[in-house]
C-alpha cells in the first residue's frame, strides 16, 4: 500500500470498546464484534479487509468484557499481527487511539469494530495520500441518516460539514460515516490523555476549524451497521449469499432449501424446510420449519416451526414450539407446544 513517495502504510487500531446494547441479549455473554456471522466473529471480516489491503498490524482497542476478544487469536490465519490494548475506563474513540498514540505509524488506518464490511481499504488510503488529508473518512449513502453521522462533500470530495445524529429537520445528506478512517497521527495532537474524547463528535470538527483537509471516501464493498438483531441476521444471509450460494450441504438430509441458506461445520438438519436461514456449528434441527433465521452454535431444535428469529448459543427448542420475531439468550430452553411472539426471552 504505497503511495507515490513510496510511503507504506500497515498498522490500523480497530476500536472495540462498545456496549452493544440494542443486541442485549445476544450481547450478555460476548462483546458485539464477536457475534458471530456465519461462524466467524463479525468483525473477522473487517480484519479480513484490512489484510487484503496490506495491513501487517492491527491494535484493537478493547474496552467492553475485557479478556474475550482474544479468541481472534494472533493474526497469523490472516498474515497479520493482532495487539490487544486495554482501557482501565471507557475514553471514546479518539481517546482510545490516544491511549496507544506511542505505538503508532504517522499514517494509519482507524475502524470501528462494531461494524459488519468487507471493503476496499487500499483505495481509501490513496484517496488520503493523494489528497495530502489530514484525516479521511469513509462513506456511504443510506435511506435514514439520522441515526449516523452525515458529511456534506465538495465536488473534489473534501469534507466541509460533518453532524453527528441529525434530526430530521437537520439532514443535510445521506451519506454517513461508515466508521473506516485513516488518520494522520499529528491529529492526536488534540485529543486531551485520559479523557472521554469521541473521534467524530469532536475530534473530526475541530481539525475542520482548524482548516486542515478532511477528505471523503465513497465505500467499495461491503458495508452494514450491525446495531440490532435484525440486521446480524441480515448480515449472515448477506455472507451466505456471497459466500456459500454454491456450498453444497451434505449434512442437511431429505431438506428443502430456498433462497440464502448456510449449515455450519458439525452440524445438521434433517426433514426440514428452511427459507433464507443461516444455522451454525454443531447445532442439530429435525422435522423443523425455519424461515428468516439464525441459530447460533450449539442449538437443538426438533419439530418446532420458527419465524424471523434468532436463537443465541446453546437453545433447546422442544417439539411443537413456534416462535415468531423473537431473540432467545444464550442456553433459552423453550418447552413442548411453548409459543413465542415478539420477544426478547433471557
Amino acid at each position: 500500500m504505497c503511495a507515490g513517495d513510496g510511503m507504506k502504510v500497515r498498522q490500523a487500531i480497530v476500536m472495540v470498546g462498545g456496549m452493544g446494547t440494542r443486541l442485549r441479549p445476544l450481547t450478555e455473554n460476548k462483546p458485539k464484534p464477536m457475534l458471530s456471522v456465519a461462524d466467524r466473529p463479525c468483525i473477522w471480516y473487517l480484519m479480513r479487509s484490512l489484510a487484503r489491503a496490506g495491513i501487517e498490524e492491527v491494535i484493537l482497542a478493547c474496552g467492553f468484557k475485557p479478556g474475550m476478544m482474544e479468541s481472534l487469536g494472533d493474526g497469523s490465519d490472516l498474515g497479520m499481527r493482532i495487539v490487544y490494548c486495554y482501557e482501565d475506563e471507557p475514553l471514546g474513540t479518539a481517546g482510545a487511539i490516544k491511549n496507544v498514540e506511542s505505538r503508532l505509524d504517522d499514517v494509519f488506518v482507524a475502524a470501528n469494530g462494531d461494524i459488519f464490511a468487507d471493503i476496499d481499504v487500499r483505495k481509501e488510503v490513496e484517496e488520503h495520500l493523494s489528497k495530502d488529508a489530514a484525516i479521511t473518512i469513509s462513506l456511504t449513502p443510506v435511506e435514514n441518516p439520522c441515526e449516523f453521522g452525515i458529511a456534506r462533500v465538495d465536488d473534489e470530495g473534501r469534507i466541509l460539514e460533518f453532524k453527528e445524529k441529525p434530526k430530521p429537520e437537520e439532514v443535510f445528506s445521506n451519506l454517513i460515516n461508515a466508521g473506516v478512517y485513516i488518520l494522520d497521527k499529528s491529529v492526536l495532537d488534540d485529543v486531551p490523555a485520559g479523557s472521554f474524547y469521541d473521534l467524530s463528535k469532536n475530534l473530526v470538527n475541530v481539525i475542520m476549524g482548524q482548516g486542515k483537509r478532511i477528505q471523503s471516501y465513497r465505500l467499495d464493498g461491503m458495508w452494514m451497521d450491525v446495531g440490532r438483531p435484525h440486521d446480524l441476521l441480515e448480515a449472515n444471509l448477506v455472507i451466505a449469499q456471497r459466500e456459500y450460494r454454491k456450498e453444497d450441504f451434505d449434512s442437511a438430509v431429505d431438506c428443502h432449501i430456498e433462497d440464502e441458506f448456510y449449515l455450519g461445520p458439525g452440524a445438521s438438519m434433517r426433514n426440514c424446510r428452511a427459507v433464507k436461514t443461516v444455522v451454525s456449528e454443531g447445532s442439530e434441527v429435525t422435522d423443523s420449519e425455519l424461515n428468516r433465521v439464525l441459530m447460533l452454535k450449539g442449538c437443538k431444535v426438533e419439530g418446532a416451526k420458527i419465524t424471523n428469529s434468532i436463537l443465541g448459543d446453546g437453545c433447546r427448542v422442544c417439539k411443537g414450539a413456534v416462535i415468531t420475531n423473537a431473540v432467545l439468550a444464550d442456553n433459552t430452553v423453550v418447552s413442548e407446544g411453548e409459543v413465542i411472539d415478539g420477544d426478547r426471552k433471557v
